[in-house]
């Protein structure tokens, strides 16, 4: 069975967006210097960060939020695999390119169950803030991935504000470039 995965390029100061998120700008003022990594394409250690996730990606789970945001640039799903939307919408699925978007307004829980199910034994990629802290205090990611970008955003999106308890976790790669260190965490 394939693991739900938190995975997130963040700032040194813990943002992963800028202030003042809007279409036009979906990562917020300054938050593409978060993902310089993915398109710099100087450091073969990130270039196989890049390649590695996909490879693996069976199911995503996303907010309302980062759909309508996301979906202007994307033009499909974020990965080519069934994407579920975690909203208060009830809505049909959404066909694209490469798979469809899934409407989920019965909870994280109800989201997990279909995502693993569309997923096999491939991971299951968690998008947005808001869902990612609601899976974490549910206790039901199994691991984070995190790029940790060198820059101090100093406002904008957090990705670990809302969560109001201690949770363990374990190291299990740490692998640095010069535009970012690749972090891999297991939940205990």
């Amino acid at each position: 069975m394939g693991k739900v995965i938190v995975s997130f390029t963040m700032s040194l100061d813990g943002f992963i967006a800028g202030p003042n998120i809007s279409p036009e700008d979906a990562m917020g003022e300054g938050g593409e210097r978060l993902h310089e990594w993915l398109f710099d394409g100087s450091s073969e250690v990130d270039r196989d960060m890049a390649r590695e996730m996909p490879a693996n990606i069976g199911s995503v789970i996303l907010g309302k939020r980062t759909f309508d945001l996301g979906l202007p640039h994307w033009e499909d799903t974020p990965f080519p695999a069934p994407s579920f939307v975690l909203t208060h919408e009830k809505r049909e699925p959404l066909k694209m390119k490469s798979a469809a978007f899934t409407f989920v307004n019965n909870g994280v829980e109800s989201a997990i169950q279909q995502a693993k199910a569309a997923a096999g034994e491939k991971d299951i990629v968690v998008m947005g803030a808001n869902v990612a802290q609601q899976l974490l205090q549910t206790r039901l990611v199994d691991e984070i991935v995190l790029q940790l970008a060198p820059v101090l955003l100093g406002r904008g999106t957090r990705l670990f504000d809302e969560i109001d308890e201690t949770i363990e976790l374990r190291n299990t790669r740490t692998i640095q470039s010069p535009l970012v260190t690749h972090l891999r965490y297991q939940i205990l």
